[in-house]
């Protein structure tokens, strides 16, 4: 459950990727155009005000520096991001965690391609999988409480009706009486009034 829950999350947070890359692809070219170095920095800050995304950061070309927020991973260097763009294996590991990194090629007309970087936090997946191993956990305990009460209550009747079969069989009923005369017994009992 978890490794199957792990790869909804990452797919979620690549669509994620997709998303916030064609958002700011254009407002971020008209500023790289007009070089606006400072106003980047800033654009980029109010993007990671969301609690999921970690840093961001922009590869104008492979041997340049990376522009990029101040939480930016000191690990992530413009000439390492081809192993990022192979997919596989995104993970990061930081000191508040585990990081999703997602590299998005970007082009313009107006400027030369790059690569954005995006990292995501992965603490609320870690949070989520412990609620999910919890509450599996919880089910298996009541599933397994249902069942023993089943298996108790069906080993109960199946003692009561062996116990009367074995009690019949030791008075002789059935075996050494003729069925019909026990028939026969029973619908008299039925006409007497307080049997009915």
């Amino acid at each position: 459950v978890d490794r199957m829950t792990l790869r909804w999350f990452m797919r979620d947070l690549d669509i994620r990727s997709t998303l916030i890359a064609n958002t700011i692809s254009e407002p971020l070219f008209d500023q790289l155009a007009a070089g606006r170095k400072v106003k980047i920095a800033d654009f980029f800050a109010r993007i990671t005000q969301d609690e999921r995304l970690h840093a961001i950061g922009f590869c104008p070309a492979r041997d340049s520096a990376v522009m990029a927020s101040k939480s930016f991973p000191a690990e992530l260097r413009c000439d390492d991001l081809e192993r990022w763009l192979q997919g596989g294996d995104n993970h990061l590991p930081s000191k508040r965690g585990p990081l999703h990194v997602s590299v998005q090629p970007l082009t313009s007309e107006v400027y030369p391609a790059g690569k954005l970087v995006l990292v995501h936090d992965l603490g609320f997946v870690t949070r989520r999988s412990e609620e999910t191993q919890k509450y599996i956990f919880y089910a298996f305990i009541g599933l397994a409480a249902v069942v023993s009460l089943l298996t108790v209550v069906i080993a109960q009747l199946s003692w009561r009706g062996w116990v009367a079969g074995m009690r019949s069989l030791l008075r002789g009923e059935g075996l050494l009486r003729d069925p019909t005369a026990a028939t026969a017994a029973a619908a008299r009992k039925m006409d007497v009034p307080e049997f009915r």
